[in-house]
């Protein structure tokens, strides 16, 4: 078949159904955010309509399958997180590959994870909470809102570069962890920039550093971890959108285009800043080789510190 032009493409009598987007996360996620931000625009840009699915479960594998098996005709897409990544190398059954099985689209943003503790713990910077855990290794404990999340493997790497011991406690879900830690249940916890903001503004919870190779307009005051020798810790999480492999390369660049085009827009910045996320598009080579690059390092990590999923 003969590639289409764009326009012609996208009012082709061979998509006539609805393009959809599927969220392998709840919504209220920044997944979610970025998919219910886009979606309405992409489906004005492209005259044809486009649905939002939360598919929720087993860490966004049941939503990624469902992309994986969907035909390549440019009708599904998945909006996704570095959580791909991490679950090819916590998940060794899985039935597909999530890097070599995706197309990358585009990338859509970056954000932040910060190290926050609870504001009666007492620490005020990340060189006091590092000295304290050597002085005492495994007596204080972090909170992750599950096994394999960015923020558990955040917590990995700083264990591992920092060479200090905290014990994990897994949640269901970041709202029970986050409770806990206000409370001072739980010792340490690495939070998006957006969930940790409005406590660290009410004074609940202190912010050591950020796991990032730079600091945040947000947080113009807070070290990265690095800056304040507290481990190497760049855990920026990138999300994106990816098609099912096999996607004709004119239908991914329509809509790596599109979003790029939308991702500038005033509008989307400011949802996108609002949710602690910094818009930013790629073609679909370089982010392609992002997400391999971060397959490659979290597998290592993973591997070092013989993390199991289970």
């Amino acid at each position: 078949m003969g590639a289409l032009s764009p326009v012609a493409w996208a009012q082709s009598a061979a998509n006539p159904g609805p393009l959809k987007l599927i969220v392998p996360f709840t919504p209220g996620t920044g997944i979610d955010l970025i998919a219910r931000t886009l979606g309405p625009k992409l489906s004005q840009r492209l005259n044809r309509p486009v649905v939002v699915e939360n598919r929720v479960g087993a860490s966004g594998n049941i939503g990624t399958e469902a992309v994986v098996r969907s035909a390549p005709d440019g009708s599904t897409l998945l909006v996704s997180v570095n959580t791909l990544v991490m679950n090819r190398a916590l998940y060794p059954g899985l039935t597909f590959d999530p890097v070599k099985d995706l197309a990358a689209v585009s990338q859509t943003s970056w954000g932040q994870l910060l190290l926050v503790t609870p504001a009666q713990s007492g620490y005020k910077t990340a060189g006091e909470f590092v000295a304290a855990l050597r002085k005492q290794p495994g007596r204080l404990n972090y909170a992750s809102p599950g096994v394999g999340t960015p923020h558990h493997l955040s917590m990995e790497l700083f264990k591992s570069t920092a060479q200090v011991f905290l014990t994990h406690i897994p949640y269901r879900g970041t709202g029970p962890a986050v409770t806990d830690l206000l409370g001072g249940q739980v010792d340490a916890m690495f939070l998006p920039i957006h969930v940790a903001l409005p406590h660290i503004r009410s004074g609940r919870l202190t912010a050591l550093g950020i796991g990032s190779d730079k600091r945040h307009a947000l947080l113009p005051d807070l070290p990265t971890l690095a800056e304040a020798k507290a481990g190497n810790v760049n855990v920026d999480m990138w999300f994106g959108m990816f098609a099912p492999k096999g996607t004709p390369a004119d239908i991914v660049n329509l809509y790596n285009r599109e979003i790029n085009l939308l991702l500038s827009s005033d509008d989307v910045k400011k949802a996108f800043v609002s949710q602690g996320m910094d818009p930013s598009g790629s073609t679909p080579q370089a982010f392609a080789q992002l997400v391999e690059r971060d397959a490659e390092r979290w597998a290592r990590l993973i591997k070092d510190q013989g993390i199991k999923a289970d």
